[in-house]
């Protein structure tokens, strides 16, 4: 029997919808596997990663979604713009491999749907969530130096860069030109909101 491609990827049910002005924040489903790599294959748009993902790189990275959200109760969302398109992308929390002591604040998109304010509203979406319902202190976001639209993100959501804390990212080659990383970071400041 073929996979019903308009449901949610195996172990996908728990996790939950967030909406936002223009974007709804949701579990991932079968279809949006070859979305994603259009997305992630795409060489343009993965400039600022080692090289784009192959086809097996894709499906798996699209199939940790809810792992991540079954092994640490976050995770990351499928975007989309309701009435628009079904997918523009992935954002949301995530507990690096390499060290899960922290949570990023993450996000990719189309090439389409990029320069539309759709990464800040989906990442202000999942910064809220973090901070309001799962209680986490602080959050922090990193990419490569050269990356200056996702850092532009980064401060539109009141995060501060640490360059103390700059890094290079274990999973790039050494003198590989992306293996240098800014961090970024955003603590939940009580009762008074965020920026995000």
């Amino acid at each position: 029997m073929p996979a019903d491609t308009k449901g949610p990827l195996p172990g996908a049910f728990s996790i939950p919808e967030l909406r936002t002005e223009r974007l709804l924040l949701r579990a991932p489903r079968e279809s949006d596997i070859e979305a994603a790599f259009v997305m992630n294959g795409d060489a343009q748009n993965m400039r600022y990663y080692p090289q784009p993902l192959t086809r097996e790189e894709n499906d798996a990275w699209m199939r940790r979604i809810p792992e991540s959200w079954q092994k640490y109760g976050l995770g990351r969302w499928v975007v989309e713009v309701p009435g628009v398109t079904a997918f523009i992308g992935v954002a949301g929390l995530d507990r690096p491999a390499w060290d899960p002591s922290f949570v990023e604040l993450a996000w990719r998109l189309t090439p389409v749907a990029q320069g539309k304010g759709y990464a800040t509203e989906a990442a202000r979406a999942a910064c809220r969530f973090a901070f309001e319902t799962l209680g986490l202190e602080t959050l922090a976001a990193f990419t490569a130096a050269s990356n200056t639209p996702s850092q532009r993100v980064m401060e539109r959501l009141g995060m501060t860069r640490d360059p103390a804390a700059d890094f290079d990212h274990p999973n790039v080659p050494d003198g590989h030109p992306l293996q240098r990383h800014v961090l970024y970071r955003l603590q939940w400041q009580g009762t008074m909101r965020t920026s995000c």
